[in-house]
């Protein structure tokens, strides 16, 4: 069976976001009153595994393997059939 996977990738409160920094900033130098900006990374994985729990499995596995650093990272995930 085909999955579809989406993964949000996001630093860990407390970590500095030198990108969401940098980002606030020129937003502000555009006028825009922003307090604060958080980037986080969005990974779209299309995969094929047995079952949904399967999937599930796989992802989480990929996300501790490789996407997220878990020392700074927090990870979402979310899993759906595909079309």
């Amino acid at each position: 069976m085909k999955f579809k996977a989406h993964v949000e990738v996001k630093l860990k409160p407390g970590f500095f976001d030198p990108e969401g920094e940098a980002a606030k900033e020129a937003l502000n130098d555009l006028g825009y009153n922003v307090h604060n900006v958080r980037i986080s990374k969005l990974y779209t994985i299309e995969l094929e595994a047995q079952s949904l729990d399967e999937a599930k499995r796989l992802v989480d596995e990929m996300c501790r393997r490789l996407l997220a650093n878990p020392t700074k990272d927090l990870y979402d995930v979310e899993v759906h059939p595909s079309d």
